[in-house]
């Protein structure tokens, strides 16, 4: 029998913007325990992304990780002998996580010098609908769909 659900720790908000999603997004960004260098990575690339598409940059970063929180995911289901792959709806906070790891390795992914410009050039492809971390959602959803003749198969 399991025990009570884990509480969930409220993110104090950072101190430029004052949004805890931010912090979140940091905290995935971040490696080695360096906060404060992911801190500046990500200040730094909402500054060029501001200045390379004279707009908002928050509002940019929102809007690219929007696009690239996906609605649909696929669960594996053995159904007599058969491993089928269900799709499934993603909880909201599992959709922030998938969205934001996404962007994340999208960005390492690139051919950029330094990581300020690769989640710069990340960012501003996945709000005009474009990059990697968006073809990865397109692709889970396009998984979903093919797959939506196993729906019945719900995960309970």
């Amino acid at each position: 029998m399991r025990r009570k659900r884990a509480t969930k720790r409220e993110l104090s908000p950072d101190y430029k913007y004052g949004d805890p999603l931010v912090t979140r997004f940091v905290n995935g960004l971040m490696r080695d325990g360096k906060k404060s260098l992911a801190f500046s990575i990500f200040y730094d690339t909402i500054e060029l992304v501001s200045d390379k598409t004279k707009e908002d940059g928050l509002e940019i970063w929102r809007k690219a990780l929007n696009n690239v929180m996906p609605a649909l995911g696929v669960k594996r289901r053995r159904v007599g002998g058969a491993t089928l792959q269900v799709p499934v709806e993603i909880r909201p906070d599992r959709r922030v996580f998938l969205g934001m790891k996404w962007l994340i390795s999208s960005a390492r992914d690139r051919g950029e010098k330094t990581m300020k410009e690769r989640l710069t050039n990340e960012i501003i492809a996945a709000s005009n609908e474009e990059g990697s971390a968006f073809k990865r959602k397109v692709d889970t959803h396009k998984m979903a769909s093919s797959n939506k003749a196993f729906s019945h198969f719900n995960l309970k």
